[in-house]
């Protein structure tokens, strides 16, 4: 495992009451798992959001290298 970049937005920067944050993770599914471990009020936001890694969306059990950075994006509403 190493350190990965999480930036949270809107609703998750609210749940996890923080907007970035390193944790350690070798894959999303770690860093999902990190994150919740952190701020338990994170579960119902991780359940719908989108993770971008550096830009590309991602999923599932990613890799995410040393030095990622992840942003954490809830669904958005808006017209």
């Amino acid at each position: 495992m190493h350190d990965v970049t999480v930036r949270y937005w809107a609703a998750a920067q609210a749940a996890a009451g923080t907007h970035e944050e390193t944790l350690p993770a070798a894959d999303l599914e770690q860093l999902r798992a990190a994150a919740l471990q952190a701020h338990p009020g994170l579960g119902p936001v991780l359940q719908l959001a989108s993770f971008l890694l550096d830009g590309r969306r991602v999923d599932g059990a990613t890799a995410l290298p040393a030095g990622s950075v992840v942003e954490v994006l809830p669904p958005f509403a808006g017209g």
